[in-house]
């Protein structure tokens, strides 16, 4: 592993940390009676507002820019750590009860963000991805400690001289939080073993950077990573930026990736899988509370 790889990993992890971690856009899940239930981290970070405090404005302005000791505990103030403890009655102990929320949590069609369609295939879950020595990934069953893995992909339709955007999203629900966190320690590996990854049917992956964020800079999460590559197949019309996040809640990790296509920027996919993230983590949350 060169010295200019991991500085390029680390130059992109930062460019991307404010969106990932912090997320855009509004989740906008509703509660069976329509409205909305009491706002968590992961939602305020993907866009929710507090209302403006009146005292705030009267107050003078502290030259060495410190913070208000009390600021911290206003509605919608971003914590200093990620605070969110699991129910353990509502963590999945069977393999039905985590099929139950890998679907309630799995952003569909009209969750994600403005204009995204359903993909073909559209769902499936059931199976394991591996990726060999040879750097071609393969699946197979269920490892005994996962209980479930589903993906639903959603595209962004080509149009108006655009190229179709492809993006997914998955929920695992592992038997133990360390096998959760285990799944993220090994992700960030594979990106270095492997920093070009054959997915299948003529689609590739290259220049992988991968890097886990110290958990400090976590808001929304008990552990992010971040990669970025390049990505090349089918109908992509030539090599196209390539993003991918996962994050980890308890015994429960949330995955985006989003394929890039003629006519957008890095910005737009990171953007894009921002918004998908921090919608996942709170519908994790929603299952878990």
């Amino acid at each position: 592993m060169t010295k200019r790889r991991i500085g390029g990993a680390r130059s992109v992890a930062v460019a991307a940390a404010g969106m990932l971690l912090a997320g855009c856009g509004s989740a906008g899940t509703k509660t069976g009676d329509g409205t909305d239930p009491k706002p968590s981290e992961s939602v305020r970070q993907a866009g929710e507002t507090a209302e403006p405090d009146p005292e705030e404005s009267r107050k003078p302005e502290d030259p060495k820019g410190s913070k208000d000791p009390e600021e911290s505990g206003k509605p919608g103030a971003l914590p200093s750590a990620y605070e969110f403890t699991p129910d353990p009655a509502k963590v999945p102990k069977t393999a039905a009860q985590a099929r139950k929320l890998t679907r309630n949590a799995a952003l569909g069609e009209p969750d994600w963000t403005a204009g995204m369609v359903r993909a073909t295939p559209y769902e499936s879950g059931g199976t394991w991805p591996v990726l060999a020595d040879s750097c071609v990934w393969s699946r197979t069953a269920l490892p005994d400690g996962v209980l479930d893995r589903f993906t639903r992909r959603l595209d962004i339709p080509a149009e108006g001289g655009k190229g179709r955007v492809q993006g997914a999203v998955t929920v695992t629900v592992h038997r133990t939080e360390a096998g959760a966190d285990r799944e993220i320690k090994d992700t960030v590996q594979e990106s270095f073993r492997c920093p070009a990854q054959e997915l299948g049917g003529g689609q590739r992956l290259s220049g992988l950077m991968s890097l886990q964020f110290d958990q400090k800079d976590v808001r929304n999460a008990d552990a992010s990573l971040f990669e970025a590559g390049k990505y090349t197949g089918p109908e992509s019309g030539g090599t196209q930026d390539y993003v991918w996040s996962k994050s980890r809640i308890g015994p429960v990790t949330t995955a985006v990736s989003v394929k890039g296509a003629k006519g957008y920027q890095n910005a737009d996919l990171l953007r894009i899988a921002a918004e998908g993230g921090a919608k996942v983590l709170y519908r994790v949350e929603l299952e878990l509370k």
